[in-house]
């Protein structure tokens, strides 16, 4: 709606998965080399952990375009509320695997599992199996069958990654399964941006809309930064908002007055 009045190519601040405006902070570049790291060097398995917001999933995306054309495939489970069979059998059929439809035994689901695993180690290929929104997960025999299939890697016969991501949650259910959390080869723990950071990271999403001129005032970043925490979505929201308050004011530039604006309107409370 506001693209055009404020010269863009389209909207800067969608919770979209498009690497062009992937903002490299600290926290989020290293977690990104440090999944790179476990995948490329066959290192098993890993633990992605983050608030709402921070950008796990975008950063998963993001990673299963950079490794795309030397690994896979990437299977990026968002529904782990399973029953471990009914997981298994699902892995199994995003392998490729012909399981006989849901009254496969879980004998037959963990050989086909096995079976896919070694024939794309043998193309030359390592698949990535991202279980996302671990911190959902009640049953903790999910999180045992799935470490269980870990045993299945070897370097030259069976090579594949395991990464689990949720929110901080999961860091202590993973703490309390020993065994699971020993077979770990990295813990990435994302953070808040920055006030600097929440600078750039706002200019580098208006720089991949088309942005050609400063649109946000200097003043208006850093109640940008308090209001948002310096989480991501959150900034997304509140930036949002603000260009669509600023076409319908027919501003210049984004102000201080409007951040604030936008965010009380986002917290005010209905009354009774």
């Amino acid at each position: 709606m506001y693209e055009r009045f404020w010269q863009l190519s389209c909207c800067p601040f969608e919770n979209d998965s498009d690497q062009r405006g992937f903002f490299r902070s600290a926290t989020h570049q290293a977690t990104l080399l440090k999944l790179r790291y476990l995948i490329e060097n066959g290192k098993g398995c890993g633990l992605l952990a983050g608030g709402t917001g921070f950008g796990k999933s975008y950063l998963l995306q993001v990673l299963s375009r950079q490794i795309a054309e030397t690994h896979g495939p990437f299977i990026h489970l968002v529904f782990p509320q399973m029953a471990p069979s009914e997981l298994l059998n699902y892995l199994a059929v995003e392998l490729g695997a012909d399981v006989g439809g849901h009254e496969s035994s879980l004998d037959r689901t963990v050989r086909a599992i096995e079976q896919r695993l070694r024939k794309f180690t043998e193309e030359g290929r390592h698949p990535v199996i991202v279980v996302d929104e671990a911190h959902l997960i009640e049953d903790m025999q999910v999180f045992q069958a799935l470490r269980l299939l870990l045993n299945f890697q070897q370097p030259d016969k069976c090579r594949f990654s395991l990464i689990f991501a949720g929110q901080n949650d999961v860091l202590n259910t993973v703490r309390r399964l020993g065994q699971l959390e020993e077979r770990l080869s990295v813990k990435c723990l994302l953070r808040p941006l920055s006030p600097e950071e929440t600078i750039g990271y706002v200019s580098c999403r208006l720089e991949a809309a088309g942005a050609t001129r400063p649109i946000f005032e200097p003043a208006a970043m850093q109640p940008l930064h308090e209001l948002s925490g310096g989480v991501p979505r959150r900034i997304n929201r509140l930036c949002d908002l603000a260009l669509l308050v600023g076409f319908a004011d027919e501003s210049s530039a984004i102000t201080a007055d409007q951040i604030e604006a936008v965010a009380e309107e986002l917290t005010a409370v209905v009354p009774d």
